[in-house]
């Protein structure tokens, strides 16, 4: 073994340090090992782990903050939320309401407005869904005939395209199967509740669906024209008139319709549709300006979201 002192030993400065330590009276604190300084360390991560667990808990828990409450307390909740017109946790609470209590004697009255607040809170598809669902379960309840009147509504509302208040855009040219819903939806009212107080605003309602539809044939119509389409365009003129007499783009159907025949060299029947366009509607822009319909926009024709743009 090598003397400590000697010249194979530990580095001599290093003795002489330590001596001077222990001749200055100083305590020497001798090196902890590994596993005592770890130690600190692991119970901070366990606090740190566990507070972080309470945390997320607590996150979870304000989650589920409905989760197991009694069912008039959750009835008081989402009818306090409906008054303060926050639609959205209304229906939140009502939703969870129904799962939790499907058949207790707060269901009815929580689909009935938890359908309200989905409407109202934008959520179109999720109404019509409840409402379906109450139809199903409460066929002849007293107030059937305000479910189909909403879901009517809410099948009118679907039909909204989010960016056509900042564009303007036709929401005629969009898919009309919620619209076509929607008016069934106003019919059964007005049909089978002729007498509920829903039934006159249905009607109307109905008369503007109408009238949709019918511009949305002419708008299918004037675009076969426009690109040279013209069986096309006389074709969907007829259907307009056949389908939807009396709307209010009845005049224009004549319109597109004697445009198309003149392109096509049919003389005749042109002749007939001036004619009758005459008779009804002597001051239709095709009578005093042949290029009829004019050509859409620049503006028009760069917008994406727009038929003429396709």
């Amino acid at each position: 073994m090598g003397d400590w002192n000697g010249r194979n030993g530990p580095d001599r400065g290093h003795v002489l340090v330590l001596s001077k330590v222990h001749a200055t009276g100083a305590r020497f604190m001798p090196m902890m090992p590994r596993s005592a300084l770890l130690r600190p360390a692991l119970v901070l991560a366990l606090v740190l782990a566990i507070t972080g667990c309470s945390g997320i808990k607590s996150m979870f828990k304000d989650e589920n903050k409905n989760e197991g409450v009694p069912v008039g307390e959750l009835y008081d909740r989402a009818h306090d939320a409906m008054t303060r017109e926050k639609w959205s946790s209304a229906s939140e609470i009502f939703g969870r309401l129904v799962a939790q209590y499907p058949y207790g004697p707060f269901t009815e009255q929580a689909l009935m407005e938890q359908a309200y607040a989905q409407y109202k809170s934008g959520k179109h598809e999720d109404a019509v869904s409840t409402i379906d669902r109450f139809i199903r379960t409460y066929p002849t309840h007293r107030n059937i005939a305000y479910f189909y009147y909403l879901r009517g509504l809410s099948n009118m509302a679907r039909n909204t395209v989010l960016l056509a208040t900042a564009f303007n855009l036709d929401t005629s040219t969009r898919d009309l199967d919620a619209p076509l819903q929607a008016y069934a939806d106003f019919n059964t009212v007005a049909t089978r509740y002729p007498n509920s107080r829903y039934a006159g605003d249905a009607r109307q309602r109905m008369v503007f669906l109408r009238n949709e539809f019918a511009r949305y044939e002419l708008n299918i119509g004037m675009y076969y024209l426009r690109r040279g389409a013209w069986v096309s365009a006389a074709d969907r003129a007829k259907y307009l008139l056949e389908t939807y007499p009396q709307s209010e783009y009845q005049n224009d159907a004549v319109a597109l319709l004697g445009a198309a025949y003149t392109k096509l060299g049919n003389t005749t029947l042109a002749a007939d549709a001036r004619r009758i366009l005459l008779q009804n509607d002597p001051q239709h822009p095709w009578l005093t300006n042949g290029d009829w319909p004019p050509p859409p926009s620049t503006l028009r024709r760069l917008n994406p979201f727009n038929s003429d743009s396709r």
